[in-house]
């Protein structure tokens, strides 16, 4: 693809970057038919291809973004989808960052969406404060349904519903960090730092609970990095740059004082949505001299949970009643990280059957905060998702991602779980408490006479 952009605009690393990964697009439309908002709406606007030439305009004309233009790069999900099935390798993800960015800098939006989006940068990373905020969020719900009937306050229903999305997982949001009751173990041969999170041990503790366990089944000694807080990659899809930067810094900081005091073999990371931002820290941040080595270095050991322990092996297992896992692969995961086969091998080999839904390309529409702002694209890609899945009549939905436990959970009765609560289980540990409230198994998801999803 042809640009134009002159020397002063290429003088921006982030313009540049964008630029670059620009002219690599070829116009092929591959990507059209991967990118879920493409398959929903079938407006070339709401594909890759559709928004490339969208921020390719607005940046060499140096324009003011137009409502029309946000509103196409708004309902982007950042899944990533078009970057695994581009022949070209084109990174789509420099082209929507910069381009979220520049309209974060420019575009002036309405109060009401201004203030929405302020106040999820300002709660969710904090754990306090989501604690706080889920638990006034309770005492809300009764004006949920007005908010559902109410045209442009979705977002907030959306919002109010997070506590009850928790409950429907089969756990009531935590108060506090949860307790890591250590098992007994084999003797340590790796030490591994183990990410904290911000949305995910607020709304299911019991995910790092058992990653810990795991971990340390598989002679693992796990190191807490004191003073890390949120990887920035809220703050980062919602166009906030210098917001995210911040997050980074300190989250690099808090990595490289463990590293100061001994080596690690990896920065295990439970929620998949944080490992493509935190495993990009070392481009993030290439231009800073105080961090930009130092940023390498983190970056380079984040991985996900799933590879470590392909690597590494499981601990011995245990039987565990037969069990149908439908595994649903979180795009943050297999697209962003390009991990795609450990997840289901490492269940298989934990001796449950998986099955892999139709489309498991498609984002089930979680998306970070993406089912707060574009709350009716969301639940059509939740009730498509939740209708695959259900079309595998599982046991439990799977998957490595908190956000898409919280979508699917909020329209099946089937558990779902994160893959460190199953393989924790078949590892020797605790049944998950979900799996132990579950309904009849013959109660899966399906359609009613009106064809919407329940269970």
């Amino acid at each position: 693809m042809q640009t134009k952009f002159d020397t002063a605009q290429l003088a921006d690393p982030g313009t540049a970057a964008a630029a670059a990964a620009i002219r690599g697009c070829v116009h092929c439309g591959f990507c059209t038919a991967t990118c879920p908002t493409y398959v929903l709406l079938g407006n070339e606007l709401d594909s890759p291809r559709g928004r490339i030439y969208l921020i390719k305009e607005m940046l060499e004309n140096d324009a003011l973004p137009s409502a029309p233009v946000v509103k196409h790069l708004d309902r982007c999900l950042s899944c990533l989808a078009c970057e695994t099935h581009c022949p070209s390798g084109v990174s789509y993800r420099r082209i929507i960052d910069k381009g979220r960015a520049y309209v974060e800098a420019q575009y002036r939006r309405p109060f009401a969406d201004r203030a929405l989006r302020a106040l999820l940068a300002w709660v969710l990373p904090h754990h306090r404060r989501f604690r706080g905020a889920l638990m006034l969020a309770a005492l809300a719900q009764p004006l949920a349904g007005w908010f559902e009937r109410i045209p442009g306050t979705r977002p907030l229903a959306t919002l109010l519903s997070l506590n009850r999305a928790a409950k429907s997982l089969g756990r009531e949001v935590s108060t506090r960090r949860g307790e890591e009751s250590a098992p007994v173990r084999p003797a340590v041969t790796l030490r591994v730092g183990l990410a904290a999170g911000c949305v995910e041990p607020v709304l299911d503790p019991e995910i790092q609970q058992a990653c810990v366990r795991l971990l340390q089944r598989a002679g693992c000694e796990i190191i807490r990095a004191k003073g890390e807080g949120c990887c920035g990659a809220l703050s980062h899809h919602l166009g906030r740059e210098a917001e995210a930067l911040e997050m980074a810094r300190a989250t690099v900081d808090a990595w490289h004082r463990q590293l100061e005091a001994g080596p690690l073999a990896a920065i295990v990371v439970t929620a998949s949505g944080c490992g493509p931002v935190i495993r990009d820290y070392g481009y993030m941040l290439r231009d800073d001299p105080r961090y930009a080595a130092k940023a390498v270095r983190v970056s380079a050991l984040a991985c996900d949970l799933s590879e470590l322990l392909d690597r590494i092996g499981l601990p011995p297992t245990v039987d565990v009643p037969p069990t149908v896992v439908g595994y649903h692969a979180a795009c943050s995961l297999q697209h962003g990280q390009r991990v795609a086969a450990a997840p289901s091998r490492l269940l298989a080999n934990a001796g449950f059957e998986v099955r892999e839904p139709k489309e498991s390309h498609l984002c089930c529409g979680s998306a970070g905060v993406y089912n707060i702002l574009q709350p009716d694209i969301a639940a059509q890609l939740g009730a498509r998702k939740a209708q695959a899945l259900g079309a595998l009549t599982p046991d439990v939905i799977a998957t490595g991602n908190i956000g898409c436990m919280v979508q699917i959970g909020a329209v099946s009765r089937v558990p779902v779980l994160h893959i460190a609560q199953l393989l924790d289980w078949a590892t020797g540990g605790p049944e998950p408490g979900a799996m132990r409230r579950r309904p009849d198994a013959q109660q899966t998801i399906g359609e009613d006479q009106q064809g919407r999803v329940v269970s």
